[in-house]
């Protein structure tokens, strides 16, 4: 699950280059090698969902954390539309059970 603040006003296309997925598999490489095998056979599924808020979005990490799934949160290089340091989007990986997810992003709405 991918979750993108949507105040920050980022164009469709940042928001499509963002590098969450790639925080979480570089997590699970050294963390949990049978969830990632587990991911890549499944297809390799991204939810795209938004949040309101960086509180919002710092509120989800720690709930994704306190079940342990692989949470990671992005912060903006300031390259191009974004202020350097803006937590931009939280990439959450895990497969069995997805209730947990949904327990964290349920009430999010889709991209």
């Amino acid at each position: 699950v991918l979750v993108v603040r949507t105040d920050l006003g980022m164009s469709s296309g940042k928001m499509a280059a963002h590098h969450a997925t790639l925080a979480c598999y570089q997590t699970l490489q050294s963390t949990n090698i049978p969830l990632l095998r587990q991911w890549e056979r499944s297809g390799q599924a991204k939810v795209a969902l938004r949040c309101a808020s960086d509180n919002e979005l710092v509120q989800l990490r720690a709930r994704a954390q306190s079940l342990n799934l692989c949470a990671r949160l992005i912060q903006d290089a300031g390259r191009t539309q974004i202020a350097a340091g803006s937590r931009t989007v939280l990439g959450i990986l895990g497969m069995s059970p997805s209730r947990l997810i949904n327990q964290i992003t349920g009430s999010l709405r889709l991209l």
